[in-house]
Parts: C-alpha cells; sequence; structure tokens
C-alpha cells in the first residue's frame, strides 16, 4: 500500500505543479525559424483559442473550425518551461476564408515539444527549431462584455 500512496501522491503532486492546467490562451502569432515564411499573425486572435483543461484534454478554436483532443506537459524543476505534447487532434473541416491559420497549427500540432511561460505568455515551440506558437492569457474581463460605467 506504501506504494500506491506515494503514487497517489506523485500524481497529486504533479497536477499542482503544472502551471497551465485549467489555463485559457489566444493566438497572438507564429514565428517561423524560415525566413520564406517569417512571422504570420491571425487577422482577428479573438478567432484562435485554446483551453487547457485540468484533466489533460484540449479545446480549440481555429478560425470557423474546432478541434479537440489531448495534451500533457512535463515542467522543468522551476515550471516556467518544460516539455509539452498533443495527442491526436479531431477537427471539423469547414473551409474558412482566407487568409486562416487553422490547417498550418492543427497540421504542426503534433510537432510541439516544448513549452515557455514568460512574460505571461505560453511559447510552444516547435521540434527541430521549426517556429514558434506565442499564446496570451484570455482574463475572464476580456471574454465577457465590456461594463458600462454608470
Amino acid at each position: 500500500q506504501g506504494v500506491t500512496t506515494e503514487t497517489a501522491q506523485e500524481v497529486t503532486n504533479s497536477i499542482s505543479a503544472n502551471p497551465l492546467k485549467g489555463t485559457d490562451w489566444r493566438l497572438v502569432k507564429f514565428q517561423s525559424m524560415s525566413d520564406a515564411i517569417g512571422t504570420e499573425r491571425p487577422d482577428d486572435p479573438s478567432l484562435y483559442t485554446m483551453r487547457l483543461n485540468s484533466d489533460g484534454t484540449v479545446s480549440m478554436r481555429l478560425n470557423c473550425n474546432r478541434a479537440n483532443g489531448t495534451w500533457s506537459a512535463k515542467p522543468s524543476s522551476n515550471g516556467s518551461s518544460g516539455n509539452f505534447e498533443f495527442g491526436p487532434l479531431a477537427m471539423t473541416r469547414a473551409l474558412c476564408l482566407p487568409p486562416s491559420m487553422d490547417e498550418s497549427i492543427a497540421a504542426q500540432a503534433g510537432f510541439i515539444r516544448s513549452y515557455l511561460l514568460k512574460d505571461g505568455r505560453l511559447y510552444l515551440s516547435l521540434m527541430a527549431d521549426g517556429g514558434i506558437y506565442t499564446w496570451e492569457p484570455i482574463s475572464a474581463e476580456s471574454s465577457s462584455a465590456p461594463q458600462k460605467k454608470q
């Protein structure tokens, strides 16, 4: 039983130590390491959102499409960086009006290997220096209707 208790404690520690669980993000940009691609920014960042659920599932809005799947992260000792992976994503296949980043995000999600939390932003890096997706947090204030002052 001691092993079971230790394992449960390790699971509890890893859940509480993972700063990404239960967080909501909005895409800022994709920075390719290829000069031919350069920096891509969504026309409307509110159409590109990601929720990293505490149960290890992810739900995304990618322009006119939706994607769902799994994610996992293994934080480093400081917690602000570490390994990151998406599992297979199931995505709707509506044809979004161009320009759209939905297909490239879905295609590249399986190649994301690490994360960095810096200055309140989440940076998801592709393997082999392929590029970096930059996400900003979605606050409760920004996702709700503005309050009118009286």
